[in-house]
């Protein structure tokens, strides 16, 4: 696994100090991984995915989690200052501080959501945007996720609902208990949180049982706090703005990759974002899920491999 060259934490403002660092070739071009979640973090296996390719990758924890201070998993985090609009800064202050004129933004997931909000703020710092598992913070799909999925898993979704019965005021619910200076209501709220999360992608292809529903950790404590906040305020966006708005990415190559399996995010929204997206290529794995399979991830390096050689 290659080792970061340079590392180190960026003040964002609001007491925020964001970690980041960069690996791969510090000549290459300019590349930035986007990590899901929301609160999920840059894992160091992220570094494997391109190296070989003459990229100069930055990876960095989102505000609140990983390496990341304050965490979230401390209930006394003021999440007010943690939303799409303060990371969308965030990710511009960093390019800013690493000295980058323009870079590929690599976004999966939430990762999709952030690296189309940030492109069409500022399209002329971006060379070009690779995302999968496309999901763009629509009210329709959140509510599908915490909600019209139960349609497929009604058992399940009883436990995750509990007396509250659905919709935002679910996810709200989910929101304040995450908050609680009880450890104990954090753990049992992230413990049902991560167990639906496990059960939407229960019937993928490459399902791993119990990839979120562990033993619950400060990973999952965060993870499942920021989801929470994040998508009970639909993510602080106008409902289908980052799709109303792609025609600001004109000229900016997009490739896209989405698993027809993918139950979390339905392929919909790839292909009403491709429609909308002036030059966009789609490419809807029908062996994929939300997470990856091999068709999917070749299509994804070979694009990126295409990218890297175009300086």
């Amino acid at each position: 696994m290659p080792e970061p060259y340079a590392h180190g934490m960026l003040d964002v403002g609001d007491g925020n100090q964001m970690y980041w660092e960069t690996c791969g070739d510090p000549a290459g071009k300019p590349m930035v991984w986007l990590h899901g979640g929301p609160g999920q973090g840059c894992p160091e296996g992220m570094r494997d995915n391109y190296e070989g390719l003459a990229y100069q990758i930055v990876l960095y924890d989102q505000r609140g989690c990983g390496r990341s201070t304050p965490s979230a998993v401390d209930p006394g985090t003021d999440m007010r200052v943690n939303t799409t609009h303060h990371l969308v800064e965030d990710l511009e202050r960093l390019r800013e501080h690493l000295g980058i004129e323009r870079w590929l933004l690599r976004g999966a997931s939430w990762g999709c959501t952030l690296a189309l909000a940030y492109a069409e703020r500022y399209p002329h710092r971006v060379s070009e945007i690779v995302l999968s598992a496309i999901m763009t913070g629509r009210r329709r799909e959140i509510d599908w996720l915490y909600g019209g999925a139960s349609r497929f898993f009604p058992e399940e979704y009883a436990r995750f609902a509990g007396d509250v019965g659905g919709g935002v005021d679910l996810l709200a619910d989910y929101a304040r208990r995450m908050a609680d200076p009880d450890r104990d209501v954090q753990l049992r709220a992230a413990a049902a949180w991560a167990r639906w999360e496990d059960t939407a992608l229960s019937l993928e292809p490459n399902a791993r049982p119990g990839a979120f529903s562990g033993p619950v950790d400060d990973s999952v404590l965060t993870l499942a706090r920021i989801c929470a906040h994040y998508f009970a305020n639909y993510a602080w966006l106008d409902d289908g703005q980052l799709i109303r708005d792609a025609g600001k990415l004109a000229g900016i190559p997009g490739v896209l990759a989405h698993g027809r399996l993918d139950l979390s995010c339905p392929v919909e929204t790839a292909y009403e974002l491709a429609a909308a997206w002036p030059g966009a290529d789609l490419f809807v794995c029908d062996q994929s899920g939300h997470r990856g399979s091999p068709a999917k991830g070749e299509y994804l390096r070979a694009a990126m491999a295409r990218f890297a050689e175009q300086r």
